[in-house]
């Protein structure tokens, strides 16, 4: 699989309508060119959706060909400037090729929001096979890599650009039951941190963004393992409350607004960073008194 540009499930939207009725533009990222992994659900919907509020270019990337052709056609249809491509990140040829595809439509890449993950197996660590364990890191590791492997070369060419990751808190803690995720999360901002050494002199900026309990499909399916029989989006609000001082499990969208503000200039001195949006689980010491 190479990747491939995917057509308007509408040809009606093909062309960007700016300014339209649907999306607010505040100007933020006006112009600016940014690939979105991960952008057919979840954290990675949610965030284009802020940023083409926000007046970017974007070229949405996920497995899913349907999915981000929906994603794409709905910011069209407000008046967002998007395109989807169908891509598998730990194909390399294929990240090459959304990589070209958003170079030939915008003619630059400001920003890479490299956000494609999935939860894998929700099992014990001695019950885990190793084929488990490579298919989560391949697609929430060497995803990550073999975006950046692409994307920063463009950028240093430019002399500038910003780049967001999406790890985790399980970037920081120890999670049970979830090794092969929690170890590429780990590996995730290590990644972060030893490109931002070598980025700043070009004039580019990573970081990353840590979420918490969010409610997505992912941590839903993940509740349904460990809490069988409770309706999942119950499961979701009661992990929230188990881990989070503030009692709730997040929207993605508010992942998706820290990004989005990483992304931007506002952010011009942030680089380096893995950012909790965790309603204060890792500020803590435990569950709520």
């Amino acid at each position: 699989m190479t990747g491939t540009l995917v057509p308007s499930i509408n040809p009606d939207v093909d062309k960007p309508r700016m300014r339209k009725r649907g999306i607010v533009l505040t100007g933020r990222l006006e112009n600016r060119s940014i690939i979105v992994t991960g952008a057919g659900n979840g954290i990675g919907q949610a965030t284009a959706r802020i940023l083409a509020r926000e007046g970017a270019r974007l070229l949405l990337v996920d497995k899913d060909k349907q999915a981000v052709a929906l994603t794409a056609e709905s910011l069209q249809q407000a008046g967002g400037d998007a395109r989807a491509f169908a891509a598998d990140v730990t194909d390399e040829d294929a990240v090459a090729g959304f990589t070209a595809a958003a170079l030939e439509s915008f003619g630059a890449i400001d920003g890479l929001f490299a956000n494609a993950g999935i939860g894998g197996a929700v099992i014990p660590f001695a019950e885990r096979t190793e084929a488990e364990f490579r298919s989560v890191i391949d697609v929430n590791l060497i995803g990550v890599f073999l975006s950046l492997r692409h994307v920063l070369p463009v950028m240093y060419s430019a002399g500038r650009g910003s780049i967001v990751c999406t790890g985790s808190i399980g970037s920081a803690r120890g999670l049970p039951l979830t090794a092969a995720y929690n170890a590429s999360k780990h590996a995730v901002l290590g990644l972060v941190r030893t490109v931002a050494s070598e980025a700043g002199p070009h004039g580019v900026r990573i970081n990353a963004v840590l979420p918490g309990m969010v409610d997505t499909q992912m941590l839903r399916t993940t509740t349904t393992v460990l809490a069988p029989g409770v309706d999942p989006a119950l499961g979701v609000q009661e992990a929230g409350k188990s881990v989070s001082p503030i009692g709730r499990a997040a929207r993605p969208e508010e992942v998706g607004e820290v990004a989005a503000f990483l992304l931007s200039d506002a952010a011009s001195y942030v680089h380096g960073a893995g950012i909790p949006v965790d309603g204060g689980a890792l500020a803590t010491m435990g569950n709520r008194p």
